[in-house]
């Protein structure tokens, strides 16, 4: 195995991930209106400083008829919510397939829930 993705791998090594899941919102309004949904675990906290940090969150949509779209960002910074947890929002837009993308807005699941 590869020595960084054995470093990456190790469980002392490793910060804290999020659950998310979502809905896009509708697209071809006028042609074939349609939304797509979406669920997944972020990659692991990169720092930006000042106690912040940011997850990368790359996932594909369901499918609809005959198509479906990826979704890839970085999360905003982390915003607490209490007990010392938080959660980030997500704000983007899928990737551009069958000539249209959707936007998308949602906020993570709080890290460690049951912690």
């Amino acid at each position: 195995m590869d020595q960084q993705i054995r470093k990456h791998c190790d469980e002392d090594s490793q910060t804290h991930v999020h659950e998310f899941l979502g809905s896009t919102r509708l697209a071809e309004l006028e042609e074939e209106p349609h939304n797509h949904r979406f669920a997944g675990v972020s990659f692991e906290v990169i720092p930006i400083g000042n106690n912040k940090h940011v997850h990368e969150i790359k996932t594909n949509t369901d499918f609809y008829e005959d198509h479906f779209h990826e979704i890839c960002v970085r999360t905003e910074h982390n915003i607490p919510v209490g007990d010392g947890r938080h959660v980030h929002f997500v704000p983007g837009t899928t990737t551009e397939v069958d000539d249209h993308y959707h936007y998308f807005i949602f906020a993570t699941l709080i890290e460690n829930p049951i912690g």
